[in-house]
């Protein structure tokens, strides 16, 4: 294993989760709100860099490549369990956005064991960032000058259960498609 830079920055990423659930259950109210935000921030902040560094640097590794979504996962599920639990988002969004990266991993498994890559899409990507600010703004939970941010990161969420889905079904539908490809270039 290569420890880059930005392999580093993914293994940040995972070790802020429980500091992440610590803020959450510990901080007292109003400053949870800003503490579990502040860390829900860097983390998301980590993830960006980690792409920006590992492309620019050239240190696309392996080990980055399978930890990179693992910690986006992880972040966003624990993020979904957290909010869930405190009564800020509906279980529903939580099943729809977990049950879907459950899937869509699964798959990309189960894919690569027969060397088949389904590569990440630009619908993928929105979701990702849609998940990210929507959680955040759930986090944040403050009305600020008639904003409330509560309600736009429960709009935002609705968003990117949509983009969710549908970013599933285009990874459904291409690997489907690979499937078929593969399946017609044996028989020929």
């Amino acid at each position: 294993m290569q420890w880059t830079l930005s392999n580093q920055l993914t293994v940040a990423r995972v070790a802020l989760i429980p500091l992440l659930i610590a803020a959450f259950y510990f901080t007292p109210n109003p400053w949870n709100y800003y503490t579990t935000a502040f860390i829900f921030a860097l983390a998301g902040f980590t993830d960006w860099l980690d792409g920006y560094i590992a492309r620019n640097r050239n240190e696309v590794t392996a080990f980055g490549r399978f930890l990179d979504p693992v910690a986006d996962k992880l972040l966003v599920a624990t993020s979904l369990v957290l909010l869930v639990e405190g009564g800020y988002a509906p279980a529903i969004l939580a099943v729809i956005i977990i049950g879907r990266e459950i899937t869509i991993g699964a798959l990309r498994e189960w894919l690569a064991e027969g060397s088949r890559i389904v590569h990440v899409s630009q619908m993928g990507k929105w979701k990702t960032a849609m998940q990210l600010v929507a959680i955040e703004a759930l986090f944040l939970h403050i009305e600020i000058m008639d904003f409330d941010f509560h309600q736009a990161g429960l709009v935002l969420l609705w968003l990117a259960a949509v983009l969710t889905l549908w970013s599933g079904y285009e990874y459904l539908r291409n690997a489907w498609l690979e499937l078929r490809h593969q399946g017609h270039t044996e028989e020929s």
